[in-house]
């Protein structure tokens, strides 16, 4: 399991610019079954998007088709992390 931790480079107005499309990329992965939660930080600074992946190599080419990577709207920060706690039981198999 992977956290990207996105932090907005570029001014508000420039990021909204490219929002649709980075959304359509989020849609995308999310059909593929790579993503399994994102939103923006509060206060408005960058993002967060759990991802779930075999390795590292396949977090960084699913980053690399993210619009907001594309055109230097945001910065990267990839945590790995082995989730062994949960809330509800049933979350477990977002591992599998």
């Amino acid at each position: 399991m992977f956290i990207a931790i996105l932090t907005y480079k570029k001014p508000l107005e420039e990021v909204d610019r490219h929002l649709q499309v980075h959304r359509n990329y989020l849609a995308k992965h999310y059909a593929a079954g790579d993503f399994i939660a994102s939103g923006p930080q509060t206060p408005r600074i960058g993002g967060v998007i759990m991802i779930k992946a075999d390795n590292r190599a396949a977090v960084d080419c699913i980053i690399a088709q993210d619009p907001f990577y594309i055109n230097g709207i945001a910065d990267y920060q990839i945590v790995e992390f082995t989730p062994t706690m949960f809330c509800d039981p049933s979350l477990s198999g977002l591992l599998i």
